[in-house]
């Protein structure tokens, strides 16, 4: 009798089925690759959110102006309070709550605390916590207005004040001072700062401050790297009345000023400007705007002394200034039979008594007197004369142009 060996192939068919029936009667997967895949989707689908904070717990002398980041990765930011004294700090989220950054500079010299919270998909939460001192700077900056805007807090300004900051030393980093300065108004207009020199920044909106409203300048300064090793330490806040529309056109061709007030035709004006007979009495024809006033102010010819051709030295009553060449709009001090009908002055607006009264009782600081009618043109920075410049070229001065 002769013994057939097994086959491969049936030895092969046998374990197949044997396994089949073993897994059949245990309940287990069939698919091994499936089996690890669906575990490593759960181990992550697990994985906690990571949260990470700068500056880094325990950290000392932080630079100020590089501010408070938080990230999220593998999840999502929920609350991030970043305190300082009691104080919150305020910040900003992106678009996907992955990533919080603090909105101004911190303070120098100064302990915070951070606590941030992220959640993954399935919802568990992470809380990380951090604690830090930002240095204390070896050189600081400050601001402060120009001395008329100062001068006359409380009072209401005209629609076409401009904002005049200057600080105590030069600044390198304009980019990032200009950054914190914001201006906040109740009824907005489109703006930009110019810088003029290092020291001094100018803010001009691009059509006239609409009437009747609050606008205030928050300058946040504190923390802010002006120059190497130049800080700010403290944030600078003023509020500002925006009063009624007061706008005066002076033609010189005629002699005449016609006033209105929150569009309104208020008053017309018997005027006489400058007599031309040089360049330095010629008034000037452009934008001003309204500056200081005084009654009496004393008026003397410049560069000229007591002897000379063209020398004065007399008190004008209820003068108004409106340019740094020593142009002013105020009472005659005689020739009243020029007002209306021919041009005397030394360059000044002159008006009749009552006139001349009646304005300066009413004025404001950045009230608009528009002159036109002579051959010397008003420079841009010639006082207040902002508004001679095109919106485009105003804007050219901007650190963030």
């Amino acid at each position: 009798m002769r013994v057939i060996p097994h086959s491969t192939g049936a030895l092969l068919a046998g374990s197949l089925l044997l396994t089949g029936l073993l897994a059949a009667g245990s309940g287990a997967t069939t698919s091994s690759a499936a089996s690890g895949g669906e575990a490593v989707e759960a181990r992550r689908a697990a994985d906690a959110a990571t949260v990470t904070i700068t500056p880094a717990n325990g950290a000392t002398k932080v630079r100020p102006d590089r501010g408070v980041s938080v990230k999220a990765a593998g999840g999502t930011l929920g609350a991030v309070i970043v305190k300082a004294g009691g104080k919150n700090i305020a910040g900003e989220f992106n678009a996907d709550r992955t990533h919080w950054r603090s909105r101004w500079a911190l303070k120098p010299s100064t302990s915070y605390a951070v606590t941030a919270t992220a959640t993954n998909a399935e919802g568990k939460p992470t809380q990380l916590t951090s604690r830090f001192k930002t240095l204390k700077p070896s050189q600081t900056i400050s601001a402060s207005l120009d001395w008329i805007l100062e001068g006359n807090r409380g009072k209401e300004y005209g629609v076409g004040m401009p904002i005049i900051l200057n600080f105590d030393q030069p600044v390198r980093n304009k980019e990032r001072v200009e950054e914190a300065l914001e201006v906040r108004a109740t009824k907005p207009v489109e703006g930009a700062w110019r810088w003029v020199g290092d020291q001094q920044v100018i803010y001009r909106t691009k059509s006239y401050w609409p009437a009747h409203q609050k606008v205030t300048l928050v300058a946040h300064l504190a923390g802010v790297r002006a120059a190497k090793g130049v800080y700010g330490t403290k944030n600078f806040t003023r509020t500002f009345e925006i009063g009624e529309s007061r706008i005066s056109k002076i033609n010189l061709k005629k002699h005449k000023m016609t006033v209105r007030i929150d569009g309104k035709k208020k008053r017309t004006v018997p005027v006489s400007g400058g007599n031309a007979t040089t360049m330095e009495y010629t008034t000037t024809s452009g934008t001003h705007l309204t500056m200081e006033k005084g009654n009496p102010t004393r008026m003397v010819s410049p560069g000229r002394k007591p002897g000379d051709p063209g020398y004065y030295d007399e008190l004008i009553a209820y003068a108004v200034r409106i340019s740094n060449t020593g142009e002013y709009l105020h009472q005659t001090a005689g020739e009243i039979h020029c007002l209306g009908r021919a041009n005397c002055s030394h360059g000044c607006v002159r008006q009749p008594a009552k006139d001349a009264v009646w304005f300066y009782k009413n004025v404001q600081p950045g009230d608009v007197v528009d002159i036109t009618g002579t051959k010397r043109e008003l420079d841009w920075n010639n006082g207040w004369s902002f508004w001679e410049l095109s919106w485009k070229n105003w804007k050219k001065g901007s650190a963030l142009a």
